[in-house]
């Protein structure tokens, strides 16, 4: 059986006309995930064919904000697109309920608002918040969604997550450096999708800030590595930083097929790889 994995965004927290916020689709049998949800998440949803009704779940890998910038607008859609109470699963690290709060008495007025003027609705968003810290936190209609913690700290906690469908697997590493966490999730994948860094890039960059990135993300050789050592079928490279400019998208993928025999993918927004 096949799981699709389409990346709706593949930005960094610097605004690109070119790509959204980090956030990733996944569809494995009557399932439709979304992995995080950065700026522009519902557009590219709605170019990928999928409005917030008819996800399964939300899943949050960690709390930066670019990963979470438009959470609310998935929130208020799934809400006002449904015919009727639409609870949202939205499942996360330790902390997210509380960013969910805040979402909610951020949209208090908005609420209110239509609350007031459409009769048919009669309560609130009803986002269901699970934290995790890993083990199952999805099993339902074949499929199974399984939770590990990953390295990006100082961010803490933080998580990966790998789906499973009738023998095919895929793994969101989300941000972060190699692991115990991801080797496991990782091992015998399908595909396995992985923020990555080009050090040699970011060094040319005189920014402290800039270069402090380099500490808490896997280059493109370590998410290779991780790739080769757990026997994964595709690496699929997604919020590359920098973003790759225009013609050099080759040196990426040379740079892991060092390192990893298998297929490598450097994603651009709505790139969808089936496995």
């Amino acid at each position: 059986m096949t799981i699709e994995v389409t990346l709706l965004g593949t930005g960094s927290p610097l605004p690109s006309p070119d790509r959204a916020g980090p956030s990733t689709l996944v569809r494995a049998g009557s399932n439709l995930f979304l992995f995080d949800a950065g700026r522009a998440v519902g557009l590219r949803l709605a170019a990928s064919g999928v409005v917030a009704p008819m996800l399964s779940a939300v899943f949050l890998t960690h709390l930066h904000s670019d990963h979470i910038t438009d959470l609310n607008d998935v929130v208020t859609s799934r809400w006002v697109m449904s015919p009727g109470p639409a609870p949202l699963p939205i499942v996360g690290p330790v902390g997210t309920a509380v960013v969910v709060d805040a979402i909610l008495a951020m949209l208090g007025p908005d609420i209110g608002y239509r609350l007031a003027h459409h009769d048919d609705l009669t309560d609130g968003p009803q986002p269901v918040v699970t934290e995790v810290a890993g083990g199952v936190v999805f099993d339902e209609d074949g499929v199974r969604v399984i939770a590990a913690p990953t390295d990006h700290r100082p961010v803490e906690p933080t998580l990966g997550f790998r789906i499973e469908h009738e023998g095919t697997a895929v793994v969101i590493g989300g941000d972060g450096v190699p692991c115990a966490g991801l080797d496991e999730l990782c091992a015998g994948a399908d595909a396995y999708v992985q923020t990555v860094l080009r050090e040699d890039l970011v060094r040319a960059v005189p920014f402290q800030r800039f270069l402090d990135t380099i500490d808490y993300h896997s280059t493109v050789q370590q998410a290779a590595q991780t790739a080769a050592r757990a026997g994964v079928g595709t690496l699929v490279m997604t919020h590359p930083v920098p973003a790759p400019q225009p013609g050099t998208e080759g040196e990426w993928v040379a740079l892991a097929a060092e390192h990893f025999g298998g297929t490598v993918v450097l994603g651009e927004d709505l790139t969808t790889v089936t496995v």
